[in-house]
């Protein structure tokens, strides 16, 4: 079975992070199969696209080429997935009111703003920092992310990243 938005996704993160290791770590992949990934679409196309060598990667003028064209497809194969799964409603448009811990926040989410905007230019982002807990209704907001048990409730809730804690001292 033909696989070439895999592989397309193989080559992007082995031209971002200029690392087969760290692609395949990124991937959940072992270098070598991110390897032969890569080679399967050289080889398909007839052309070099990375330059291997003892001090790293280089992208060709074609890997250039094709990083460019590669992330606009799979671009385009996520809007589709957007579209189909929104029931083909426009665009997200609106306030979105988000609030995490000042920790969490500052390190996972702030990076992630200025792309979520460039994306959604229809959303009003609202992002507060916070380290108490929060009544979503009484802060009117539509996303909390805290750490933490869940205690019951009927809000819905998703396990973003797994974090481990080591308490440590001296005498």
């Amino acid at each position: 079975m033909d696989n070439r938005a895999g592989e397309m996704e193989a080559f992007i993160r082995v031209a971002e992070l200029k690392s087969f290791s760290e692609a395949g770590r990124k991937l959940h992949l072992s270098p070598s199969a991110v390897s032969k990934l890569v080679t399967r679409i050289e080889d398909r196309l007839a052309t070099r696209l990375i330059v291997r060598s003892t001090r790293g990667l280089q992208l060709t003028p074609e890997g250039d080429m094709y990083l460019v064209r590669a992330r606009r497809v799979l671009d385009e194969i996520d809007d589709a997935e957007r579209a189909v799964a929104s029931g083909g409603k426009a665009a997200p448009s609106g306030r979105l009111r988000v609030n995490a811990s000042i920790a969490f926040g500052l390190m996972y989410v702030q990076p992630l703003i200025p792309a979520f905007l460039e994306r959604y230019p229809d959303v009003e982002l609202d992002f507060s920092l916070t380290d108490g807990i929060i009544d979503l209704l009484e802060e009117r907001a539509d996303i909390a992310i805290r750490s933490g048990a869940l205690p019951d409730s009927s809000l819905k809730a998703r396990k973003l990243i797994e974090s481990h804690r080591m308490v440590v001292a001296s005498p």
